[in-house]
């Protein structure tokens, strides 16, 4: 299967500053990779070379097989973005901006743009200047997913969206991946990144640290163990693998380390179990894992 976007040990600086320093993914057709990291790690210096704003020091980067940089003017007919902060004219109305970026693009939908309009409840009469955070948001969203393209890159789309339009910003994606389409997606909301990503990429400090679905991931951090034995649970306590261990009410809670998780059920049976729940690691607790330490 051919790469939409292949990237290969990516560098970027400013001055002296070393933004990127060794950034290697790939995003294939139909998938939805999720981009992140912590803010300074370099997710945006990435974007932005992927959009030929800026100019890459080293390695390689190519959409659709084309370079980035000089064969930008091409890749931009086949790819909408929506950045964290959607800047906009101030005198004109929504719906003005929205139809100047769907002209602009030159595959829009009328039909697609007036169910967006009515699902993130725009008021596209008003003038720009008078929205607020949320509702540029919403622009820049509703364009973006007008027009027909192959690559979707969001780089904290939801910024300022209330819950209810993140659903459902998480539901049109869902619908572009059915249609085939690649996404991009980088947000510091990681439940987000959690329902709608295929695979993870983890940046920090320049380089790609982690990658692959949530399932292999999962390596990085522990389960969340929830236990009600007939005896003293209290014994799990010192249980080699066992960590953060509390007692609540008559139950345990605790985390166990993946390699000891035989062990531990091992000690676990000793003690007549009564109620036995098991969570896996959430992305967030992978996350802030990784990043502790």
């Amino acid at each position: 299967m051919n790469e939409m976007v292949k990237i290969e040990g990516l560098q970027k600086k400013f001055g002296k500053f070393q933004a990127l320093s060794d950034v290697t993914f790939s995003v294939y057709p139909g998938e939805v990779v999720g981009f992140i990291g912590p803010n300074g790690s370099g997710k945006s210096t990435t974007i932005r070379i992927l959009l030929g704003i800026i100019k890459k020091n080293g390695g390689d980067a190519q959409i659709f097989g084309k370079d980035v940089w000089k064969d930008s003017l091409e890749i931009h007919k086949r790819i909408s973005y929506v950045p964290g902060d959607v800047a906009l004219w101030g005198n004109l109305s929504g719906g003005e901006i929205i139809d100047l970026f769907i002209k602009l693009h030159g595959s829009g939908s009328k039909e697609k743009r007036d169910r967006l309009i009515e699902r993130f409840e725009l008021d596209p009469r008003k003038k720009a200047k008078g929205y607020s955070k949320g509702n540029r948001q919403k622009v820049g969203l509703i364009a973006s997913l007008s027009v027909n393209s192959d690559l979707y890159i969001f780089d904290e789309p939801t910024s300022g969206l209330d819950p209810l339009m993140e659903s459902i910003f998480q539901e049109e994606v869902e619908r572009l991946k059915s249609e085939g389409k690649s996404i991009i997606l980088s947000s510091h909301i990681l439940s987000e990144v959690e329902r709608l990503a295929d695979r993870v990429v983890i940046i920090r400090q320049g380089e790609i640290v982690e990658s692959g679905t949530l399932d292999e991931l999962r390596h990085l951090s522990r389960s969340t163990i929830t236990i009600q034995t007939e005896n003293d649970v209290s014994k799990l306590k010192d249980v080699k693998g066992v960590f953060d261990f509390h007692l609540k009410d008559n139950h345990a809670v605790f985390s166990a380390e993946p390699e000891h998780l035989n062990h531990i059920l091992s000690e676990v049976s000793k003690l007549g179990v009564t109620t036995f729940e098991s969570a896996p690691p959430t992305l967030e607790d992978l996350f802030m894992r990784h990043y502790k330490g």
